[in-house]
């Protein structure tokens, strides 16, 4: 064997990290860096409650975030997540302090925000708009629906309501969960099922690839984008009441620029915005790093809140760059 040979031969048993890889690892890698650097920094930081409340805190944002991934992975972008989810909170007060009960209105807010996120799919198929400027226009209807319901904080007292809000998973001593959180991972499995096992999850990667090149294989691209969107309004409604519970009340300024923060989760997490490569796994670590970030800081106890936002548009700096570095190079 020539000296060449050989060297190719241990190149090719060398283990190498796939490409596409390398951004959930940053972001894992990150989020381990942050919790063992606030560990050292503060008093009780390293602690298992402390890792369960960024879940309990973030859950309705974890659930928001998983519909934008659908759309992202497509190719597309829904800027009409925080206001859906705005809507959704007012719907629910409004009904519930109207006596109606919780088991009608849950289904009912879920059917408003999916009956949303279809009609702008629709739209941004069949009428070939941008989809940036359809949920543009969607975010203003959602919100503006909010201040037509009412212009004040409208708090929720329901016992059924205040009950799940205030409900307690415990795992172990000083160890527990919301009920938010188990919903919320529900939806993450489901989600990801429907991703890498089913028709719609490839056909939803295949989109965001090439959409041309999916219409020539004979994909269902106008149902697959119909769906995606349909998804995203679905997720949006349900992390809705999810932050109804967290806050237990309902008010049009709620949610306000979630939906960016829902972005910066899903490329936090590797995701590329032109769609085609992502997943759900690092949609997930993409919330726990926003979270985390916002722990750091309420620890910290002098900076403010406003930093949480400079180190996340920090984050997206590098992200961006390093996706761009992992494409060129495919390319």
């Amino acid at each position: 064997m020539t000296v060449q040979g050989a060297t190719t031969v241990r190149r090719a048993a060398r283990p190498t990290i796939p490409r596409a890889r390398v951004p959930v690892l940053v972001t894992a890698g990150l989020l381990v860096a942050m919790f063992v650097a606030g560990g050292l920094r503060y008093d009780g930081f390293a602690s298992g409650q402390v890792v369960l409340n960024v879940f309990i805190d973030n859950a309705f944002l974890l659930v928001i975030a998983v519909g934008m991934t659908f759309v992202i992975l497509s190719g597309g972008i829904d800027l009409s997540v925080g206001a859906v989810a705005a809507l959704a909170t007012m719907l629910a007060a409004t009904l519930l302090r109207d006596g109606w009960p919780a088991p009608v209105v849950f289904p009912l807010v879920l059917g408003v925000g999916t009956v949303l996120g279809l009609a702008m799919g629709a739209i941004i198929h069949y009428f070939e708009i941008q989809p940036f400027i359809v949920t543009l226009a969607g975010m203003f209807l959602a919100r503006g629906l909010c201040f037509t319901i009412g212009t004040d904080s409208i708090p929720i007292n329901d016992p059924g309501f205040t009950a799940l809000a205030y409900g307690r998973i415990d795992l172990g001593p000083d160890l527990w969960l919301s009920p938010s959180v188990l919903i919320a991972a529900a939806v993450v499995l489901a989600g990801a099922y429907t991703l890498h096992h089913t028709r719609l999850g490839r056909t939803v990667y295949a989109i965001g690839g090439n959409e041309q090149s999916a219409l020539l294989m004979g994909l269902p691209v106008a149902r697959t984008k119909v769906a995606v969107y349909t998804i995203s309004g679905f997720c949006a409604a349900l992390g809705g009441l999810l932050l109804a519970l967290y806050m237990l009340s309902g008010y049009g300024l709620h949610a306000v620029g979630m939906e960016l923060d829902a972005i910066a989760a899903v490329v936090i997490g590797g995701a590329l915005l032109s769609g085609g490569y992502g997943n759900l796994a690092g949609t997930v670590l993409g919330v726990l790093v926003l979270g985390l970030t916002q722990t750091i800081i309420s620890f910290e106890g002098t900076l403010s809140s406003w930093w949480t936002k400079i180190f996340i548009g920090l984050l997206l700096f590098v992200f961006i760059l390093l996706q761009r570095i992992i494409v060129g190079r495919r390319e």
